[in-house]
């Protein structure tokens, strides 16, 4: 067989790349050809995505890439984060700016809900952890505040969607990115009607389902006349990043857990059935679709979003300082110097973060940090400790000890928190691919053009195409005595 050369789009929180995956039968290699930023816009009160802007660098990396192979590109896939989505009218126009997730106007949505339908039975329905940005409750506050928007909505489309809907003018709905909405039934893959009635959610705009790894159209005749190229299928890959993300997880053991690692760390393990208990409910443990209907019942976890703003607040105050200067001067720092809750409400929203971590280390009567190594030590330190929490929460509900932490994505790239992930779990953790994201994509596009016949056929290529690095435990019993004191200050607050 000759050279496939297929095109990724992976939208992250912060920027967009696209990606060149040339496979050649056996091994699969990338290359960047487009690299782009995604700042969300505050309008009024009100945070949005920059959807044409998007749209505009998604035309821009087809432009390049097509030059890149003289023409020969096979596919397009388009992989983003989850949750938020677009509106068509009627006439397939789409209906005001889509939000951001972290705009406020879902705060209380949840409690919202609540007063007609029962936690157990949304989770029960859906399976799907509780987060105030979910589109259930985006939906909800539509719905509450009479919003025209809703009112002359004729089909809603997920963000991957609507950038396939404006590429090809066809409509599909993917079964990854629907999965993180806490509006389809858990296991089954369709909508869950009955509590969507009951919270008063128009049911009648939500399109049919499609599985990842189908064809959905080709370029429009007036996307191709714009760029000067020809036909080019688009599929629809495993749309949403974390989906796209576990695909690349050099996983050998069923009971093997990875993380996703970026803004997000998304922790949990492939499960071929959705897992939902008083336990996982408790836990706050999602089980949100994977490719082959898989499920992956993961923990959402803040991630590295608090140490990028960090970095953000510096720089805003003129201090340039790189991620690398950053991790220099937290090695240099004191450990245990004291501990965050990544995931507590105050560092969910943008701006002053080190102030906000001094706050939280004043709130709970621990040191305070004064200096920049030390404040990134407490989060880096902190976000180590919470994914020993989830773990010990998954081992909770599978039965199963995890043997083997997968760390994915670009966090990976992080050696120092890859190796206190090691160090407080006291067993290995392995790190990369780096560009897990953008290569599940890949693979999923591979595996629509039948040049792959499955998914543990893909898993077999990644480990071929991309070397990983493992990092043993040291200084366990050191870990394991403070996370103890971790767990009781995270308790105070």
């Amino acid at each position: 067989m000759g050279m496939k050369y297929v095109l990724a789009f992976d939208y992250g929180a912060s920027s967009g790349r696209a990606i060149l995956g040339s496979f050649d039968g056996e091994k699969l290699t990338l290359k960047e050809i487009h690299r782009f930023s995604n700042e969300p816009v505050i309008v009024g009160e009100s945070l949005y995505w920059d959807i044409l802007r998007l749209y505009h660098e998604l035309k821009q990396g087809i432009l390049k890439g097509y030059k890149e192979t003289d023409g020969s590109i096979d596919s397009i896939g388009i992989d983003t984060w989850g949750v938020d989505f677009g509106l068509l009218d009627k006439n397939d126009v789409l209906l005001g700016n889509p939000f951001h997730y972290r705009d406020s106007r879902t705060d209380g949505m949840i409690d919202e809900a609540l007063k007609t339908v029962s936690r157990e039975r949304i989770y029960n329905d859906t399976g799907i952890a509780f987060q105030k940005f979910n589109t259930l409750y985006q939906l909800l506050e539509m719905v509450k505040n009479k919003s025209t928007l809703l009112e002359n909505a004729e089909t809603l489309l997920f963000i991957p969607d609507l950038l396939t809907f404006f590429l090809t003018g066809n409509k599909a709905c993917e079964f990854t990115i629907a999965s993180t909405s806490q509006m389809l039934l858990a296991g089954r893959g369709t909508w869950a009607y009955d509590l969507l009635n009951e919270l008063g959610i128009p049911v009648q705009i939500l399109p049919e389902i499609t599985d990842p790894c189908t064809r959905v159209g080709t370029l429009r005749q007036s996307v191709q006349d714009e760029l000067g190229v020809k036909e080019i299928p688009v599929i629809a890959v495993a749309s949403h990043d974390t989906a796209s993300a576990v695909i690349s997880a050099p996983l050998e053991d069923s009971n093997d857990a990875y993380i996703s690692s970026g803004t997000w760390s998304l922790l949990g393990t492939e499960r071929e059935k959705p897992v939902i208990s008083d336990k996982t409910l408790e836990l706050n443990y999602t089980n949100e679709g994977g490719i082959n209907r898989t499920v992956r019942l993961l923990s959402n976890i803040m991630g590295l979003w608090v140490y990028q703003e960090c970095r953000r607040a510096w720089r805003k105050q003129g201090i340039e300082i790189s991620y690398d200067e950053m991790d220099a001067l937290a090695d240099a720092a004191k450990p245990f110097q004291a501990f965050i809750d990544v995931d507590y409400d105050t560092f969910y929203s943008p701006g002053n973060m080190p102030d906000k971590v001094i706050d939280y280390c004043r709130k709970t009567g621990q040191h305070v940090p004064s200096d920049k190594g030390s404040i990134i030590r407490i989060v880096m330190e902190s976000l180590a400790m919470k994914y020993r929490s989830a773990v010990e929460g998954l081992e909770e509900i599978t039965g199963s000890k995890v043997p083997v932490l997968h760390i994915v994505g670009g966090g990976c790239k992080n050696t120092m928190l890859s190796q206190y992930t090691a160090d407080v779990l006291n067993r290995p953790v392995t790190a990369g691919p780096v560009e897990a994201t953008a290569i599940g994509n890949i693979m999923s596009q591979l595996i629509a053009l039948k040049e792959v016949d499955d998914l543990n056929q893909a898993r077999e290529v990644v480990k071929r195409s991309f070397p990983t690095e493992e990092y043993q435990p040291v200084n366990a019993d050191i870990w394991d005595e403070a996370y103890g004191k971790y767990k009781d200050i995270i308790k105070k607050i």
